[in-house]
């Protein structure tokens, strides 16, 4: 009988070298699926990030020879008082745009219930994500414009002067994320209608029988469930308030005298019209820094308080 053993299975035999086969392939599968995905980040996200880098290091009008300049773009830039405008304006966005994640929550809020009509209500908070942000920023220009705007006739009914927005330096960049907030809150509120669906009803009715109302029921039970949907809201209004473009563009192209401006209007102002592709190829990379640590900070609290 132990022969025949031998005989059938001897050293290194087939089932043994069928096991590594299968631990290899066990490995291996996963990353023949990814390589598709991550053959296309490299190429169309890590690649440009890369180029972009050493871009900012001469100076290009996009058809000649380049010319390194070394650190000679940053060097402008930073003694640039546009950089600065466009830096402050950048910070005004992200602050106020802190206000969508709340709003929207509270939105959900009102809008998860078992009421008649509901629907045709969240269709109308749905309605702004939906359409483009140029065509928010042309409703908005017009909203208020001093001739007809609804914003000017408003003011008129309370006996108030007409005020020109986006023709005022010192308003236009309020105006202009007061357009960005609309959309952006609805984007929140889809997000929290989402996690509030998915709320796990035996910690809710677990809350209800220990006499758990209102307030306590929403800080203790229903917030912490929402931390996923909190968590990309408030990454995506980051996002968002950095790369703010569109609406910049369509309703003051940084104006009046570059006093809206953003770090990405800067961007592509400096390397369309101005033909100076290492010079905004400079702005996009201190935007993308800060972008970087502002989202790693924000990351390393969200782990370190679920740890």
């Amino acid at each position: 009988m132990e022969r025949s053993v031998k005989t059938i299975y001897p050293e290194n035999s087939m089932p043994s070298q069928s096991r590594k086969k299968r631990r290899m392939s066990t490995k291996l599968t996963p990353w023949f699926f990814l390589a598709p995905a991550v053959i296309i980040f490299l190429v169309y996200v890590i690649y440009p990030i890369a180029d972009s880098i050493w871009l900012s290091f001469y100076e290009w009008d996009g058809l000649g020879e380049k010319t390194w300049v070394g650190l000679g773009n940053y060097r402008e830039l930073f003694d640039s008082d546009t950089f600065y405008t466009s830096l402050k304006n950048n910070f005004l966005w992200l602050v106020f745009f802190m206000l969508a994640p709340p709003i929207g929550l509270a939105i959900a809020l009102f809008l998860n219930q078992q009421v008649r009509g509901i629907r045709v209500v969240k269709s109308l908070f749905f309605f702004p994500f939906v359409i483009s942000q140029v065509v928010v920023g042309l409703v908005f220009a017009w909203f208020y414009d001093p001739s007809f705007g609804l914003f000017n006739i408003a003011l008129g009914s309370l006996g108030m002067e007409p005020i020109a927005i986006l023709a005022n330096e010192e308003y236009v960049t309020y105006g202009i994320i007061a357009a960005g907030l609309w959309p952006q809150i609805s984007y929140c509120m889809i997000l929290y209608l989402t996690g509030l669906n998915n709320l796990d009803p035996e910690q809710l009715e677990a809350a209800r029988l220990d006499g758990a109302k209102k307030w306590r029921m929403l800080w203790y039970i229903v917030l912490p469930q929402l931390r996923p949907a909190t968590f990309i809201a408030i990454v995506v209004t980051v996002i968002g308030a950095l790369r703010s473009f569109d609406l910049v563009a369509t309703m003051t192209a940084g104006g009046p005298w570059g006093s809206s401006t953003v770090l990405a209007y800067q961007m592509y102002e400096e390397s369309i019209f101005n033909y100076r592709m290492g010079y905004g190829a400079a702005v996009s990379v201190v935007l993308f820094l800060i972008m970087d640590v502002y989202i790693a900070y924000f990351l390393w609290r969200m782990l370190r308080s679920e740890k």
